[in-house]
């Protein structure tokens, strides 16, 4: 028998020894079943209502405490690979990217804008995918970089609470799989398309 289900059945047949105890010392003592009985099933009566209470409200407010709790740690960890890993390595890709120069000229905030100026860029940068052009990409420079980080990556890929955050868990996944593609080529002159493509996908 399990250890934890051990000790609920050792609490359960202690609490229900310790009630029956009782009563009957309430009985030796008043000589009165009438009201024992009385306040069994008035208790029992509102069994169901405090299974209510403690399943239905109680937990639910625990359950979303505990969930926002785990949202806040989750973004520690998103925050943490960001600023260590995530930001460089978009600096050093976004340069790659030919149509990098337009958007970079809406970006250009001035006092002059006002709040729909800012929901219509908010809405285009949601709407822009981005575009690498491999041949801009210093491939030896990014294998660099994510091999200098690849101990991070791997410990940020076996943190379960990562898999809470899809698109997160898949951008750890793809940056594990570029780093053992990197890995693998001696020189990145000369590739073929098919294999730059291979990459690009990344």
């Amino acid at each position: 028998m399990k250890e934890d289900t051990w000790w609920k059945l050792v609490a359960g047949t202690g609490l229900i020894t310790l009630s029956l105890t009782i009563n009957t010392i309430h009985y030796l003592i008043f000589q009165d079943a009438y009201h024992i009985f009385i306040y069994f099933v008035g208790e029992l009566v509102f069994i169901p209502i405090e299974v209510l209470v403690v399943t239905l409200i109680i937990d639910q407010m625990l359950e979303s405490r505990e969930k926002q709790q785990r949202m806040e740690k989750l973004n520690m960890v998103i925050g943490t690979f960001f600023s260590t890993t995530g930001t460089p390595l978009r600096d050093r890709l976004v340069r790659a990217d030919p149509g990098i120069g337009v958007l970079r000229q809406r970006l250009v905030v001035s006092d002059r804008w006002r709040k729909n100026d800012f929901v219509e860029i908010k809405a285009v940068m949601g709407n822009n995918e981005g575009c690498v052009a491999m041949e801009r990409v210093d491939l030896d420079a990014v294998r660099d970089f994510l091999v200098k980080n690849e101990d991070f990556l791997f410990r940020l890929a076996e943190n379960p609470m990562i898999f809470k955050h899809e698109s997160f868990t898949d951008l750890i996944l793809a940056l594990s799989h570029l780093t053992e593609e990197l890995k693998g080529r001696d020189t990145f002159s000369g590739l073929p398309t098919d294999d730059t493509g291979h990459l690009a996908i990344y």
